[in-house]
């Protein structure tokens, strides 16, 4: 199996990377710049989380129209990127299953107006780039995939066993958009928080406010799942087992924001608003959560403490 990777960030990069180190033919699609020219001088150096490191070649293209031919994409661009790289990379993966595993609300459904084969699921796997051709693997949790429309088939089977073999233990799930939202609750739960108060993520289960801003959040975002006809089981209990786990790690949202960059704020706590008000439900918090981070990304001081 073939597999390509759209986006060089992070966690495009570990995918990337433990997909090459098991021997998968793995391809990366991204733009120029310093962590794709190192990647292509040096090798991709992952530093695992038991603190050993591993460097692996990564075939790298940044031309559409030298993409070789793929069974499978998985995208990784951020939320607001998704658009423009369904268009600019769309006719090089016109026959390839197209998967995503980005955060948020809305990725699937842009990806299926422009591919006629999409899976969709979550991960919760933590990756930071520590520099230009390293990356840090921050953490493993699940990962699931699934049919976007339709039954699940073999793409999401040969693709989960893909990624298992390389290390990334996936689950072929019937549904999911169930998959989806639950991932969106812990993001909800955790992300802008921990980007606005520059914390990591077990500080908002050690500390009574964090708990708070948490179960807030949750609680509105839980309401409006159900209110779209998914079912949500204990998503506060979750959230607070996650950020337990993962107590160390430094949110996506917060790196965005610390690195002067737009954050997936409109696919997760912006989408939660939207979709709120389609159902005449309110969401103080959640609302508040968008409007402190689109003000922070506004700032020309962003990025510094």
């Amino acid at each position: 199996m073939h597999v390509g990777v759209l986006g060089a960030g992070s966690m495009g990069s570990l995918f990337a990377g433990l997909l090459a180190a098991d021997g998968t033919a793995t391809t990366l699609l991204a733009h120029e710049g310093s962590h794709v020219d190192a990647i292509r001088e040096c090798g991709l150096r992952i530093e695992s989380v038991d603190g050993s490191t591993e460097t692996v070649d990564v075939d790298v293209v940044t031309d559409p129209a030298a993409v070789p031919s793929l069974d499978a994409v998985l995208v990784f661009v951020k939320s607001h990127a998704t658009a423009d790289a369904a268009t600019e990379w769309g006719g090089a993966l016109a026959d390839a299953h197209v998967a995503t595993l980005q955060n948020g609300l809305g990725n699937a459904e842009t990806l299926a107006a422009r591919f006629d084969s999409v899976l969709a699921g979550t991960t919760s796997h933590g990756a930071v780039v520590e520099a230009p051709g390293v990356v840090r693997h921050a953490g493993t949790e699940d990962t699931r995939l699934g049919r976007w429309d339709g039954p699940t088939d073999d793409p999401s089977a040969r693709l989960a066993a893909t990624l298992s073999a390389a290390g990334i233990d996936t689950e072929v799930v019937t549904d999911p958009r169930t998959a989806l939202w639950r991932k969106v609750l812990v993001n909800v739960g955790i992300n802008a928080v921990t980007a606005l108060a520059r914390v990591e993520n077990g500080v908002l289960a050690e500390h009574a406010s964090g708990r708070r801003l948490l179960r807030r959040a949750v609680a509105e975002a839980a309401r409006v799942a159900r209110a779209e006809g998914v079912a949500v089981d204990e998503p506060i209990a979750e959230t607070l087992t996650v950020a337990e786990r993962t107590a160390s790690n430094v949110s996506s949202m917060r790196q965005d924001v610390e690195a002067g960059r737009e954050t997936e704020i409109e696919a997760l706590h912006g989408a939660v608003v939207e979709r709120a008000i389609e159902h005449d439900l309110p969401v103080p918090v959640n609302r508040t959560l968008a409007d402190l981070v689109r003000l922070a990304q506004a700032s020309p001081d962003r990025g510094h403490p």
